[in-house]
C-alpha cells in the first residue's frame, strides 16, 4: 500500500502519475490494490460545504473539485474525491463521539441509505468530474450488537458510523452498485475517465 507522499508500484498498464488530494487511508489501498502509480498530498486549507440548495451529487462535486483544485499539478492528474452517506434527505457525516455513532448507526439500522461519491480530475491540458450513486441495504441488528459492531471498527472517521471495507456482512446485507464507492473510491468510473484523459491528450 502507498504511504503519503510515497509511490505505489506502476500497474501492468503503466497509467500517468495521478496524485490523490486526500489523506484517507482507504483510497490509499484502493488505488494501490487496481495498480494506480500515486502520490498523495493533501488538500490544505479546503473546508468541505453541505449548503443546503445543494443536490447530494452537486454537494459531493463541488467538494472534490476543491480538493483537486488546490492540489494542482503540471506534471500529473490529481484526483479529489467526497465520499457522503445520505439518509433521508440528510448527509450523515463522520460521528463526533461513539454515543453519535450509535445513534448514527441506529438510524441506519435495518435501512437503505444512499453514498454519494464525487470525484474530480485536473490535469494540464483537460478537467472533468463525475458522480457515482450505490444503495446500501442494511441487516437489522440489536442494540448490543450494533455497540459491539462499532468498538470493532473505530467509527470516528467514517461517514456513517460504519467501515464497508472491513463490514463482514455485519451491518451490509446488500448493494447496489459499486462497492469500491461505499468504501470510499468508485474505481471501475475511475478507470473508465482516466482513460478517457489519457486518450484525450
Amino acid at each position: 500500500m502507498a504511504g503519503e507522499n510515497n509511490h505505489s508500484k506502476a500497474g501492468p498498464s503503466a497509467r500517468p502519475l495521478l496524485v490523490l488530494a486526500s489523506t484517507s487511508p482507504r483510497r490509499r489501498s484502493l488505488l494501490a490494490e487496481h495498480g494506480y502509480h500515486f502520490e498523495v498530498v493533501a488538500p490544505d486549507g479546503v473546508e468541505e460545504i453541505a449548503p443546503p440548495d445543494l443536490s447530494p451529487g452537486e454537494t459531493v462535486l463541488a467538494n472534490a473539485r476543491a480538493k483537486a483544485r488546490a492540489v494542482v499539478r503540471p506534471d500529473a492528474t490529481v484526483l479529489g474525491v467526497d465520499t457522503e452517506v445520505f439518509f433521508e434527505g440528510r448527509v450523515l457525516g463522520k460521528p463526533r463521539d461513539m454515543e453519535d455513532a450509535f445513534a448514527m448507526l441506529s438510524r441506519l439500522n435495518g435501512r437503505t441509505h444512499e453514498v454519494y461519491s464525487g470525484c474530480w480530475l485536473v490535469a494540464t491540458s483537460d478537467e472533468r468530474g463525475f458522480v457515482e450513486v450505490t444503495r446500501v441495504h442494511f441487516h437489522h441488528r440489536s442494540d448490543d450488537a450494533l455497540r459491539a459492531y462499532l468498538t470493532r471498527i473505530g467509527p470516528l472517521d467514517k461517514a456513517g458510523a460504519y467501515a464497508a471495507q472491513n463490514d463482514d456482512g455485519e451491518m451490509i446485507a446488500r448493494v447496489e452498485g459499486s462497492f469500491t464507492n461505499v468504501i470510499g473510491l468508485p474505481m471501475e468510473a475511475l478507470a473508465r475517465e482516466c482513460a478517457k484523459m489519457t486518450s484525450a491528450e
